[in-house]
């Protein structure tokens, strides 16, 4: 048997990043930066109020409560047209720029509105002092021109793609989406929702692999199921190796098999067939046709998800530029026992988990753990990592993969 972490090294190798493209930032959400990214601008591009309240000079307001002249307002977008001078202020709110001679604002909450002086001057009564500077956001304070902000190997989330708008960057350098074809054979798959007849079952793994596929960030070619015709199934997957970066299919992976995925990717593709040292997800198998890689998981809907979760999430993660290609592991505390039998292989158990008052992260099994038993993984959050033996008792560690 194959070692996993051979196994993986072997893929990955096989697997690069793709050649970076120049795309719109509103295209690149989700994808990953190429080069580093430098702001051409300051942000904020100018002093500017942290709130709404009055902009004043800090030595007016050093006694308090102090009656000011209000000598003018500024919103958010507007540009000064006056200064605040000594016994004087103005109305300002969030965001729009300081005024010459004011140098800190009195929150709006520490302020009364009079009646106006005898030559109808607006007049307000402040009764919080200040230092220069409170409530100001002072120009360069989030970015400077020439700063590093964002590295290779970013992933330009939300959060991410705001600050590139921030300081203009139009286009960026990224790794592209994927285009990966998810396929099933087998006469009896059925899809159209038809009373099953003798020997038939409902297709599951490419609706779970083509959802999987969409939460990695792939773009899905869904290619439907093929039926158990060689030729047919041929000009499928050539169609896909001329349209798609990658190609995911399940079923026909296991050693003594006959099936048409086994046969026909053994005549036109380079395919390497694997024992992987793992439960559930033994059987793999991983080569390129016309150089697009081929990722052939086995056919069981859990052993699926695995392999689909071990081996070639990883390798597509890293064709798109990732460098965090795994599932975040943790170490986690085992409540109800994790019990195996000892057959050379690491078993990947599906686990729910939470966080207890401990602050420890603690795990039980699900329900049901056969290779068949998608509907009891289904509701799985985590993978713990048991190793060749009996298993983890309870109170004891293991090591987690979270799935979400």
């Amino acid at each position: 048997m194959t070692p996993l972490e051979d196994a993986q090294a072997f893929v990955l190798e096989s697997c690069p990043p793709r050649t970076p493209v120049t795309l719109p930032r509103e295209r690149a959400g989700g994808l990953v930066l190429a080069d580093v990214v430098v702001s051409t601008e300051t942000v904020p591009p100018f002093d500017n109020s942290a709130m709404d309240g009055y902009a004043v000079r800090s030595a007016d307001v050093a006694t308090v409560p102090v009656d000011l002249t209000v000598v003018g307002e500024i919103a958010a977008g507007a540009a000064p047209d006056g200064e605040v001078g000594p016994g004087e202020t103005i109305r300002i709110m969030t965001g729009a720029p300081m005024p010459p001679g004011a140098d800190a604002v009195v929150m709006v909450e520490y302020s009364e509105r009079l009646d106006a002086d005898a030559a109808g001057n607006e007049r307000v009564r402040l009764s919080e002092s200040v230092a220069a500077g409170a409530a100001v956001r002072r120009a360069g304070d989030d970015v400077v021109v020439g700063e590093e902000l964002f590295f290779e190997g970013t992933q330009i989330t939300p959060a991410v793609e705001g600050v590139l708008a921030s300081v203009n960057a139009q286009q960026v350098k990224v790794y592209p989406r994927l285009r990966v074809a998810v396929l099933s054979t087998g006469d009896e798959l059925i899809i159209d929702g038809s009373p099953l007849e003798p020997g038939q079952i409902r297709e599951s793994n490419k609706t779970m692999l083509a959802g999987m596929l969409t939460a990695a960030g792939c773009d899905v070619v869904d290619l439907g199921v093929v039926r158990d015709d060689e030729a047919e199934l041929e000009r499928v997957l050539r169609g896909a190796a001329a349209d798609c970066d990658a190609i995911v299919s399940s079923g026909g992976v296991s050693m003594g098999d006959y099936d048409v995925v086994k046969a026909v990717l053994a005549k036109i593709a380079d395919m390497t067939w694997m024992q992987m040292a793992i439960k559930p997800a033994k059987p793999f198998a991983f080569g390129k046709l016309d150089g697009v890689p081929v990722f052939g998981l086995p056919g069981n809907p859990v052993s699926s998800m695995v392999s689909f979760e071990l081996m070639a999430r990883p390798a597509l993660r890293r064709m798109m530029g990732h460098t965090q290609l795994a599932r975040t592991s943790v170490v986690a505390i085992v409540d109800h026992e994790l019990r195996r039998a000892p057959d050379g292989k690491v078993y990947f158990m599906r686990v729910n988990g939470h966080f207890a008052d401990d602050g420890r992260y603690h795990v039980a099994p699900v329900n049901a753990q056969g290779s068949h038993q998608l509907a009891a993984t289904a509701s799985a959050d985590a993978m713990a990592i048991v190793p060749d033996g009996t298993g983890i008792e309870v109170g004891s560690e293991v090591a987690v993969l979270l799935l979400h």
